[in-house]
């Protein structure tokens, strides 16, 4: 009998007289999607979810999400994975359970509005891949923003869970924005649109237990559909908010499974199941069964992404995301972002910041993509504003939500803010009112010409649709026209043991092993050499094997000189940390040879005149809006950086000709990396 098999017969002996619930709680499980998208930044691959999937299935969630959110872009950008293949492969193992994904309206899985056509082509090939059920949700909550996908789904038969986005303008709920009146009207809006469930998304873990609990009675009198409670876990509050929910009558409560629960994920399932054993509410689960999962998730498949889990903090709660309002996974990459431009002492400031940016843009709720909209713009006002100026550097995507590209405010956008955004925009420079993809042209088939042949299907194309710097990329592993670079790879569980053991040896001192070799005795032709360190100043000695080196010739070094390679002599040498000693005398100078070798390697060539064009941040090339000879006035847009997944127009600093670019589309770059020159 296997360890599962005698985890079964347990379970089944566990089970003898434990009635069944009269209202059991629905639970929707979390780990495949939004767990690991919360814990480790999405970096889970399909191959660590195989080991449990069976089992997964035999617990009894009313759903497994299991797709969307960002799992679309990291499979291909950072995993070299196909994300409909997941889909595909986790069918043959989850057969009972349905697969729900999160969907971004008209956002897809991405971060801008796309064109119907791409939309309406996306959902049907994810309900032919075999998505269940569409968690449907606009960062805005301007359900125009349905249009396109929801009658695709509705045609389909599948599932349309339509969300309403949970926010605050208050420490608790009311206010004169987001208060009760306002989301019962989103769930009656929802309710009109068809919708088979109403979500209440709390993406940033703000709901407070009461307010659960006034908002859950409130739907549950006002709609007929069932209601799902959404929550992250980051403030502390979840399970407590579940179980006032839960007292309200919810219907359906998001979890995880406890290895992949907690800090900025979700509540973890199994001291739920504990909670309700025995009441009307049971979920009828089996913690014996769960606990069998998780031992093979802690042993097997944590230990590969234990590297990726945020540990700085002691807590796993962060109660100042009460104050701010920023999801865990913004809140990550901001700190991210702040530390490669070497900032993170400027945190404080961001959060200070934040809530001022986000009244400037309408109060909305913070959720992929506004968060980012929201993070990004404030990072840069931060960073580039002036005590004179404000808003200095706009991304492109506040200025298409100034547009009206990502649909209606909460409340109007600061007249002042939205007219500096629009000053010269491309699409005109007074907003729409209209439905924003109506303004949208389609886009499959341009992407088709676009890509050819490297897209074989349906699925390829979309995905280059979605994202085409990166789509291309992928494709390009995919069928064997480029070698992917070592860091997509998985890595296993015995390489992951292997590293660990190395970063151990290198805490301890023990990375360099030294031979065990007597140390030869010094001669008096060793020299002394001061060495200097990031800061640190060291003495070191250096002992000429074979006698005092001659030097045959002097050579005077360009200006431009090339780092010179490191002496083995001077890096196997013991150091020591000294205090400042009175500089060395110079040697005594040795006679000239009669003939000067020549040089092994010309210098690298002077960079080209001009004014540089300087990365103020790191972040991946989009496109060149100039090319090499181009004319262009200062001011004018030279380059498209992305950084955090926005895009970010660069200026030209100076009128002129453009003498060179230094990257291309695709290149990932660091801050203050030379773009291109200006002469």
């Amino acid at each position: 009998m296997t360890d599962h098999d005698q985890v079964k017969m347990t379970s089944m002996n566990y089970e003898k007289g434990r009635p069944a619930a009269k209202n059991p709680l629905k639970v929707e499980d979390l780990t495949f999607r939004d767990g690991h998208q919360s814990m480790f930044a999405t970096r889970g691959r399909t191959e660590d979810m195989i080991p449990v999937a069976e089992m997964m299935d035999e617990v009894g969630f009313w759903a497994m999400e299991v797709w969307g959110g960002a799992t679309f872009d990291t499979m291909h950008r950072f995993l070299n994975e196909d994300p409909w293949e997941r889909i595909r492969t986790l069918k043959r193992y989850i057969k009972k359970t349905p697969f729900s994904m999160l969907l971004r309206g008209q956002n897809l899985v991405g971060y801008r509005n796309y064109a119907d056509d791409v939309a309406k082509a996306f959902v049907k090939r994810a309900v032919e891949n075999g998505i269940d059920i569409f968690r449907t949700f606009d960062a805005l909550n301007d359900y125009r923003n349905f249009d396109a996908v929801v009658p695709v789904i509705k045609a389909s038969g599948k599932h349309f869970q339509g969300s309403i986005c949970y926010s605050l303008t208050e420490p608790r709920l009311g206010g004169d924005v987001y208060n009760l009146d306002y989301y019962v009207k989103k769930a009656k809006a929802l309710e009109a649109m068809g919708a088979d469930s109403i979500c209440v998304k709390d993406m940033a873990g703000l709901i407070a237990p009461y307010d659960a609990y006034a908002i859950v009675k409130a739907l549950k009198a006002a709609v007929k559909p069932p209601i799902h409670l959404h929550s992250h876990f980051t403030s502390g509050m979840s399970a407590m908010s579940h179980l006032k929910a839960v007292e309200a009558g919810v219907d359906i409560v998001d979890t995880c499974m406890s290895p992949y629960a907690y800090r900025t994920s979700h509540a973890a399932i199994e001291p739920l199941v504990m909670t309700l054993l025995g009441t009307n509410r049971d979920t009828g689960f089996d913690i014996r069964h769960l606990a069998a999962i998780n031992e093979i998730l802690e042993k097997e498949v944590m230990p590969k992404y234990k590297h990726l889990v945020d540990d700085s903090k002691m807590s796993i709660i962060d109660i100042n995301v009460l104050l701010h309002q920023t999801p865990g996974g913004m809140l990550s990459n901001l700190v991210n972002q702040l530390k490669q431009m070497d900032a993170i002492d400027r945190i404080n400031e961001v959060f200070r910041e934040l809530p001022r940016v986000r009244k400037d843009l309408g109060q909305i709720p913070l959720v992929t993509p506004t968060s980012q909209i929201v993070g990004i713009q404030t990072l840069n006002n931060v960073l580039f504003d002036t005590p004179e100026e404000r808003y200095k550097m706009i991304t492109d995507q506040v200025k298409d939500l100034c547009y009206g590209l990502y649909g209606k405010t909460a409340v109007p956008i600061n007249p002042e803010v939205q007219k500096k955004a629009l000053k010269g925009y491309s699409r005109g420079e007074k907003p729409i009112t209209c439905r924003p993809a109506e303004v949208l042209k389609p886009e499959l088939e341009k992407a088709k010409n676009e890509i050819g042949d490297l897209a074989v299907d349906m699925d390829d194309l979309i995905l280059y649709a979605l994202y085409p710097l990166t789509g291309k990329k992928f494709l390009s592993w995919k069928y064997g026209k480029e070698e992917p670079p070592a860091e997509v790879r998985p890595m296993t569980l015995e390489q992951v043991k292997a590293r660990e053991n190395l970063v151990k040896k290198a805490l301890e001192g023990e990375l360099v092993e030294k031979p065990a070799k007597a140390a030869p005795p010094k001669s008096e032709n060793a020299r002394t050499f001061n060495v200097f360190v990031d800061g640190e100043y060291f003495e070191v000695g250096v002992d000429e094997v074979g006698g005092s080196p001659l030097i045959s010739y002097i050579q005077q070094m360009p200006v431009q000189m090339p780092m010179m390679p490191t002496m083995p002599a001077m890096a196997q040498a013991p150091a020591r940390k000294t205090a400042p000693r009175p500089e060395a005398p110079a040697p005594a100078a040795q006679p000239a040879a009669v003939e000067a070798p020549k040089a092994v390697e010309t210098a690298k060539a002077a960079p080209e005149a001009g004014t540089p064009l300087k990365a103020p941040m790191p972040g991946m090339i989009v496109s060149y809006k100039k090319q090499v000879g181009d004319s262009v006035m200062e001011g004018e847009t030279v380059v498209i950086l992305e950084a955090m997944k926005m895009e970010n127009a660069l200026p030209a600093p100076v009128s002129g000709t453009v003498k060179a670019l230094h990257y291309k589309s695709g290149d990932s770059v660091a801050k203050n990396d030379v773009l291109c020159v200006i002469g």
